[in-house]
């Protein structure tokens, strides 16, 4: 494609109006209707993209191994870098500029007054384009992701490609439809006494101002994409912080933004790259300043907390943690609900935000198809099912990929030390490797499966981000869902699940959980994974729980990032 900057923001508006006009429209449509689509597949399959497609992606990001990230911004003092890769634990040794944050609070700044007067249409064309092109890299995008988090290629391919390109385009289209609610001239009349009076008005939209958005280790661009597109679209510039073991994916999309961005003659500065080191973070410096007026934060819920706590007069959107639980009160085959739990845990070794990790059992059992099961025998039936899956290592590397870093193995670790002497605990699964059949280096570690007592609210009532299952007895399935929906309310959740073949204890336990603001699937079983949360049709958290204080995507994740200013005087 051509690098020559398109002559006005006319002639950039009618050639990327032509290419993408047609998926804007598509989009909005499908936030109202809630349906399955996407402009895009999420197949890695050789018969959609063609055979070259794979290698020549993966070909483009092992080139850039021992070199640096060249990207053109302002104030560079150094270039860092720190990825080591969780499949061969080698150093990626690429390197990144690190820019002084006033530069790139300057350079924002500048971008910021010529940004702010493209009409917001063309704006989200220009994240359209941005999106596209991220998209037909996406095979060198999986790479990254699996070199930097751990994911396997199929789900670094689909989770932090199209799903999460997705996840942009469905907070554009909100942010659309926000902006195109402000109508942006009328004539108002109206007499007072003997006078007739008559003003013409103009309504402005108006960006907030600069925005940091805080990227998260274990999927870079999964929260990272919606928040640089809410930004772009309502004209904020966007400085982009990518967590320090996990640099690649964001830089990439930085890369390709200022690249459209220059290309159709607009400012490259409307995006930038904040990297920074573990013992020397930068965050900070962008959030005292007052420049800075959006902050997008997705990680732990302790700085995550500490932000919602300090920050008051700026626009902040958090996704952090929670412990997402299972309720099971009755199955009618407890192999097939036990593979859909088991599975879910499992998958990127439960380094994810929507992964299951507290069950709740009755006490006295469940009723399943084959008679009652016990608490032990749900926890035997995961167990079973994870056994299964570690078999066939090509099919566990394809679920569980490889884990991030240390600090989850030692979560692991931790929590068998807590329970090694506790009474009442029984460990019926060991967590331990599995041999991954491609990098015999890769940092792998496969599901603890224990019962622990209800009192031990202690471990189970904390998110372990690592792969761990406590199955906790209850003196009943109401309790079940009482202990359930307290942990959302007091320690916040994203995704929580019921299994029931009650449909009257399913319908009493509904309104538990919407009072916890909490999103609950009900007996998901089958292929689809119990926790994908699809675009454009599912609202990934709720706001209403310590988990996170925005939803992806919904109106208010859009419409405060701007505001309006008008004008009047007599027509």
């Amino acid at each position: 494609m051509a690098t020559q900057a398109t002559a006005s923001p006319d002639a950039a508006y009618k050639e990327l109006s032509a290419r993408h006009s047609d998926t804007l429209a598509r989009a909005i449509e499908a936030v109202s209707t809630r349906e399955s689509w996407s402009p895009f597949s999420d197949s890695p399959s050789s018969k959609i993209h063609g055979a070259e497609k794979p290698a020549e992606g993966q070909a483009a990001f092992m080139a850039w191994l021992g070199k640096r990230y060249e990207i053109d911004q302002p104030g560079i003092t150094e270039w860092i870098g720190d990825e080591v890769s969780p499949y061969t634990r080698k150093s990626l040794d690429i390197t990144y500029p690190r820019s002084e944050p006033a530069a790139l609070i300057e350079a924002g700044n500048a971008a910021l007054a010529s940004w702010r007067k493209v009409n917001f249409e063309t704006r989200a064309l220009v994240c359209l384009e941005i999106a596209q092109r991220l998209y037909d890299r996406n095979f060198e995008m999986a790479h990254a992701i699996m070199h930097v988090a751990g994911q396997s290629y199929v789900q670094a391919f689909a989770g932090s490609g199209p799903n999460a390109l997705d996840r942009g385009i469905e907070a554009l289209a909100y942010a659309v439809k926000a902006m195109r609610d402000v109508t942006p001239h009328a004539v108002w009349r109206r007499k007072f006494g003997p006078d007739d009076v008559a003003l013409e008005k103009h309504y402005t939209i108006m960006p907030r101002g600069l925005a940091l958005v805080i990227c998260c280790a274990s999927f870079p661009t999964w929260n990272s994409h919606p928040a640089l597109f809410a930004n772009l679209a309502t004209g904020n510039p966007a400085i982009m912080k990518p967590h320090p073991i996990a640099i690649f994916p964001v830089a990439m999309t930085v890369k390709i933004a200022r690249e459209v961005l220059s290309e159709f003659g607009f400012d490259p500065n409307v995006v930038t790259l904040a990297t920074d080191t573990r013992d020397e973070p930068v965050a900070q410096a962008f959030i005292d300043d007052p420049a800075v007026q959006i902050i997008d934060f997705t990680g732990s819920a302790r700085y995550g907390s500490q932000l919602e706590n300090s920050i008051t007069k700026k626009a902040l959107f958090t996704e952090t943690s929670g412990v997402n639980s299972v309720v099971i009160e009755s199955v009618a085959d407890l192999p097939t609900t036990a593979r859909a739990v088991a599975r879910s845990a499992s998958l990127f070794s439960a380094q994810m935000c929507t992964s299951p990790q507290t069950i709740f059992v009755p006490a006295n059992g469940i009723a399943t198809g084959k008679g009652t099961a016990s608490p032990r025998d749900v926890a035997q039936a995961l167990a079973a099912e994870i056994d299964a899956l570690v078999e066939n290592p090509k099919a566990a590397a394809g679920v569980m990929g490889a884990v991030q870093a240390e600090l989850s193995m030692d979560v692991v670790d931790a929590v068998r030390g807590k329970l090694a002497d506790a009474k009442g605990v029984e460990i019926v699964r060991e967590a331990s490797p599995y041999p991954h059949p491609e990098y015999p280096e890769a940092r792998t570690l496969t599901p603890l499966v224990t019962v622990v007592p209800a009192e031990m609210e202690a471990v189970y009532a904390d998110e372990q981000f690592g792969p761990v299952l406590f199955v906790v007895p209850t003196q009943s399935a109401d309790d079940a869902v009482a202990r359930a929906t307290r942990l959302a309310k007091e320690n916040g959740t994203i995704a929580t699940y019921l299994y029931s073949t009650n449909e009257d204890f399913i319908a009493r336990s509904t309104d538990a959980y919407e009072e916890a603001g909490a999103n609950l699937s009900i007996n998901l079983h089958g292929s689809m994974w119990i926790n994908f949360a699809a675009a454009y049709s599912d609202y990934h958290v709720t706001g209403l729980n310590p988990a996170g204080n925005a939803s992806l995507a919904d109106l208010a994740f859009v419409a405060s990032r701007f505001r309006i200013v008008q004008r009047r005087r007599p027509e």
